[in-house]
């Protein structure tokens, strides 16, 4: 695992004002283009470590004119944005594979659109790509392979890498070793407080053994930044609206009656990323 030292850097913030809305369609394609503008506005970047990690020791002597990386559930590009700022000796092109039509809208737009072709935007799943066999050194999923079906992705990564290329995972959470954040994550239903287990295998075969990593950083945001950033996910997307409203009341008791932020406070918001990376066979 990296050093990570005491300091906690701050990865790239988002580029939008969050604005909550809570009527915002479903981010996961059941909306339109508004899905993926909220989406891509309210959650973080990456470390570049991270990145600089997932693609550590990749053979340089199997891709001498540059690798070539396929991002999967590709979302908006936060991640995507991280490899193609890459030279391009290191990184050749990045194709980033995405289901969802307000979440591509957003990719090819905001990134692929300003990378002179390094960056495609493709439709497809992680576990059904439609790319060539053998045509990736590097396949990494932002947050987004517990999404995907463990066996059937790893088997189409397996397809899309080839002999000696890396699968990788990565994903944010809020740290909740912090009793605030964890707190914080039970009222947004967030999910982080399924922490990262480095015995955890997050691969299927035939990927063997696996390599874990983490960084920690801090977000600053506001009480509106986490009303949009609960608006953003997943358990909120699915339900109605009655759930919607206890879950706001809950958010507001907590940040303003509970810890005692004003509407204007910022908020440092802290931060784990977690990466797990394994070799094709």
């Amino acid at each position: 695992m990296p050093d990570t030292g005491p300091a906690r850097p701050i990865p790239n913030l988002p580029r939008r004002v969050a604005r909550p809305d809570r009527a915002a369609p479903n981010a996961f394609g059941l909306g339109g283009t508004a899905a993926g503008e909220h989406y891509d506005a309210v959650r973080p970047s990456y470390p570049g470590a991270c990145a600089d990690w997932v693609l550590e020791g990749v053979g340089a002597e199997e891709a001498p004119r540059g690798l070539h990386a396929v991002e999967t559930g590709a979302g908006t590009g936060l991640f995507t944005r991280l490899l193609v700022a890459r030279p391009a000796d290191l990184i050749r092109s990045v194709t980033a594979v995405e289901p969802s039509a307000p979440m591509r809208a957003v990719l090819a737009r905001d990134v692929a659109a300003g990378t002179d072709g390094r960056v495609r935007v493709v439709d497809g799943t992680g576990e059904a790509t439609g790319l060539p066999e053998g045509s990736a050194d590097v396949v990494v999923a932002a947050q987004a392979w517990h999404w995907m079906d463990p066996e059937r992705a790893s088997a189409e990564a397996t397809r899309v890498l080839r002999p000696g290329g890396r699968l990788a995972a990565v994903w944010n959470q809020l740290d909740v070793t912090v009793p605030w954040v964890h707190r914080l994550t039970r009222i947004m239903h967030a999910g982080d407080v399924h922490a990262a287990h480095p015995e955890r295998r997050r691969f299927a075969a035939p990927f063997g053994a696996e390599e874990h990593a983490a960084w920690t950083w801090e977000d600053t945001t506001t009480p509106a930044g986490l009303h949009a950033l609960m608006a953003s996910r997943a358990y909120w997307l699915r339900s109605e609206d009655r759930i919607r409203a206890r879950m706001t009341a809950n958010l507001d008791w907590y940040l303003h009656e509970h810890l005692g932020h004003g509407r204007q406070d910022a908020i440092t918001l802290p931060y784990v990323t977690v990466a797990w990376r394994a070799v094709r066979p």
